[in-house]
């Protein structure tokens, strides 16, 4: 965008933000007013995957997030799909139904992208940067932990199935 680095970067936290928070307000509305969908609770995922994974590709790209950290968040968002995907053809999808775990990976995720993407200080006194990278990497953290959780439910489907 032709405009300042300081403006770009609250525009990209901006547009983040309201797309994180446009989709949370969107399954809790669906959960309160009882309107869920199959093709609604397969699509939320897969619209999660998205946001984050394209924000850690800007965000490696822009040399605000550690190159370790974006393998790891996107390389189990692919595996965890895969193994959902699996999971559900051989009739055994809940057995790798969301884990608290994983909506706390999502949680950090979503605080830690936009502070990564806002990249400045909040009047001088919280280094949103920082903060941002300490939570980039519980995510990480998190992530793997998800994904063992995830792994070792679908196990014994996995090694009977295959």
């Amino acid at each position: 965008m032709p405009i300042g680095t300081g403006t770009r970067n609250i525009v990209a936290c901006a547009i983040f933000s309201a797309a994180a928070i446009t989709d949370w307000f969107d399954g809790y509305l669906a959960r309160k007013m009882n309107l869920m969908s199959p093709f609604g609770a397969f699509l939320d995922p897969v619209a999660d995957k998205l946001l984050v994974c394209a924000a850690l590709l800007v965000l490696l790209d822009m040399g605000r997030v550690n190159s370790l950290v974006a393998m790891i968040i996107i390389g189990r968002e692919i595996t965890i799909s895969a193994l959902r995907e699996w999971m559900a053809e051989v009739g055994e999808r809940k057995k790798v139904a969301v884990s608290v775990i994983g909506k706390y990976k999502t949680g950090f995720q979503m605080v830690a992208i936009p502070m990564l993407l806002y990249n400045g200080t909040w009047f001088g006194t919280m280094n949103f940067n920082t903060i941002g990278h300490w939570f980039i990497w519980v995510a990480a953290g998190l992530t793997v932990w998800s994904m063992l959780v995830y792994l070792r439910q679908a196990w014994p489907i996995l090694k009977a199935k295959s």
